[in-house]
């Protein structure tokens, strides 16, 4: 459900920076999404088209491109992608000093307007 306020404030920005190029329409938003981030692409998509209808974004495609999560283990020195459940031992040695990088990313990456050339 975190989802909605999230989504929202996606909406919001890009109608926003819209604003600022000259109204034109919205044609594709960019996001990038840590997968330790716990979004739901699929709700963010469901939310975005209920909320975008009548605007500027109705109809935008919203690209995800998901950022991966690593863990680095501080006995091996080995780094290896992670997932939640985050793990508690070092699938190369058994060491439980780790330390997780990236994942947890959520933002905007770009937006995409219709070109002012192109017709309405």
């Amino acid at each position: 459900m975190h989802e909605l306020p999230i989504t929202q404030a996606i909406l919001q920005t890009a109608l926003a920076a819209s604003e600022r190029n000259g109204g034109r329409r919205i044609t594709s938003i960019q996001l990038v999404i840590g997968e330790l981030s716990s979004i739901v692409d699929d709700s963010v998509q469901f939310y975005f088209d209920q909320l975008s209808q009548g605007t500027l974004a109705e109809q935008a495609v919203l690209e995800f491109r998901l950022e991966p999560s690593t863990a680095f283990c501080f006995d091996c020195s080995s780094s290896f992608p992670v997932r939640a459940p985050l793990p508690a031992q070092c699938p190369h040695c058994g060491g439980t000093r780790l330390r997780v990088q990236g994942g947890r990313e959520f933002y905007i990456e770009s937006i995409e307007v219709q070109d002012e050339t192109a017709g309405s």
